[in-house]
């Protein structure tokens, strides 16, 4: 199995890359850091990290020549599994209104809108607990209550509810993981969320949708 980690200069690709390769081992996995969009269309998994605005990280995507072609075409149409974390999360969205429009990957619908938590400190930083709302193949053994490890100011407001897979409150419910088909993405970074992160991770690198 090769599970490609796309490098577009815009993620935590180090701490990212060791937890993958970590339970990448356990599955027989071969983790590639990789701007190669070739690698990308060979992957069996695709990982699309995702740290700072949402206008910057889209710009890097698309800066890269032939990636979104190669993410469309590897993960829409051959149905590769993909998991998109933090921004790469909110990328799926059809748009982020982060300093100005900015479109997005149109994957899952809906929007990404600013955090309003009024008395509560804004980015939304540190350890939540997580709401598990609905069962998939990559929570298994996460429930209701499980950490993860949070660094966000804008949220994926999700259009359609069966896509929204689990929340944390943050004065309100926050958008946590959102999915469908072959699709999921984590709006925390499994890779700083220790046990419960590696579980995630192992149970995405065995997940066969």
């Amino acid at each position: 199995m090769r599970v490609a980690l796309i490098d577009y200069d815009s993620g935590n690709l180090h701490s990212a890359a060791k937890a993958f390769a970590l339970m990448g081992r356990e599955a027989g996995a071969e983790v590639l850091v990789t701007s190669d969009p070739d690698l990308v269309r060979k992957a069996d998994r695709v990982v699309l990290p995702g740290d700072g605005a949402f206008p910057a990280c889209r710009a890097a995507l698309d800066a890269v020549p032939g990636m979104v072609e190669a993410l469309r075409e590897t993960v829409l149409q051959r149905g590769t599994p993909f998991l998109g974390i933090c921004v790469g999360m909110q990328m799926l969205a059809d748009l982020g209104h982060e300093y100005h429009d900015t479109e997005g990957l149109g994957w899952i619908g809906g929007e990404i809108d600013a955090i309003e938590a009024p008395g509560l400190k804004v980015p939304h930083m540190g350890w939540n607990d997580l709401k598990v709302l609905c069962p998939h193949p990559v929570l298994d053994g996460i429930t209701t209550g499980d950490h993860a490890y949070f660094v966000h100011s804008w949220q994926f407001r999700v259009r359609d509810s069966a896509h929204l897979l689990a929340t944390v409150d943050y004065g309100a419910p926050v958008t946590a993981i959102v999915g469908r088909d072959n699709i999921v993405g984590m709006q925390f970074h499994p890779e700083k969320s220790q046990a419960v992160g590696l579980r995630l991770i192992a149970n995405f690198l065995r997940w066969a949708p």
